[in-house]
């Protein structure tokens, strides 16, 4: 299972209908939470999700509705009595910032955290590929996030066929790359990995491109709408066009928008301004949503990618 539950989409404000930031994304066996704003532990349970499973942590930036649910969550891990390591990313300058959150109350603590801060050039191998990290523009040490799953082969059971391919022989190909005279190659197509991008609080930079590029599920801020564009500028945020923007720029296959300022009270809004810009699949984010990452192109449940896309 590849899928995102959105546990909060405000931004610095929460509303009625909105929490601070919360994002669970589950990748098969690899789960992260990323940017646990206050309240997120409330919110996993009501979306029925436990801390056990957490493998990581990843947190953009220091600034409250980002980061005020990690005491919760990491008092919460120690409570369940999780074995295994969880690993908390972060940026490297905001380590003061992490301390007093992991530090922020008494209770007994058996959490076997792995503090893990990033940097320019930060990559980790992690079950479900390669996690990056580059740095944003805003105003203060910001990080965008990055999953990309290696690329692979897929099997077409024509070509297995016909050179007679069957049982124990598919494994031997899948494992060593040749059964016999016949080689992975001749039976078999190029499966591009996956992808996920996580970009929250970040006026336009290169970064946010590079984050973005080629991703199956992009996860963007656009706080404001386009008629705050100049706001927007001035406190490193983006508009819901320019990141709609991106994900056409970027080749995105969905577009998820979120962290959505509470100025504005008819969310459609947010989708007729980035539908202008972007004729892919749009999510509008709603707390508790779950939002399932796009099936491989070609696979039978993949519709045929639309024109421009």
């Amino acid at each position: 299972m590849r899928e995102l539950t959105i546990l909060g989409s405000a931004s610095q404000v929460p509303t009625r209908h909105r929490n601070h930031n919360g994002y669970h994304l589950r990748w098969d066996d690899e789960v992260i939470l990323f940017d646990p704003g206050e309240g997120t532990q409330r919110q996993m349970l009501l979306a029925g999700l436990a801390v056990t499973p957490l493998r990581r942590i990843c947190i953009t930036h220091f600034h409250g509705d980002h980061a005020l649910g990690l005491p919760g969550i990491i008092q919460r891990i120690s409570l369940d009595k999780v074995t295994h390591p969880v690993h908390v990313h972060y940026p490297a300058g905001g380590h003061a910032y992490f301390d007093r959150l992991r530090n922020a109350t008494s209770f007994y603590d058996v959490a076997d955290l792995v503090p893990t801060p990033v940097g320019p050039g930060f990559a980790a191998e992690t079950p479900a590929g390669t996690l990056t990290a580059l740095p944003l523009r805003h105003s203060i040490e910001t990080y965008g996030y990055r999953l990309a799953e290696p690329d692979g082969r897929r099997m077409l059971p024509a070509l297995l066929d016909a050179y007679g391919i069957s049982g124990p022989a598919i494994g031997e190909l899948q494992r060593t790359g040749r059964a016999g005279t016949v080689t992975l190659e001749d039976v078999s197509a190029p499966r591009p990995g996956q992808k996920f991008a996580f970009v929250m609080d970040t006026g336009l930079c290169d970064s946010v491109f590079a984050l973005a590029e080629g991703a199956d599920l992009l996860v963007i801020e656009s706080t404001f709408l386009a008629e705050d564009a100049v706001m927007a500028a001035q406190v490193g945020h983006l508009t819901a066009g320019q990141a709609a923007s991106v994900a056409r720029q970027s080749g995105v296959r969905t577009l998820l928008l979120t962290h959505f300022s509470q100025r504005y009270a008819d969310s459609t809004r947010f989708l007729d301004e980035a539908r202008a810009e972007f004729d892919g699949d749009i999510v509008i984010a709603e707390d508790l949503m779950r939002v399932p990452v796009p099936p491989r192109i070609g696979s039978s449940h993949d519709p045929a990618p639309a024109a421009g896309r």
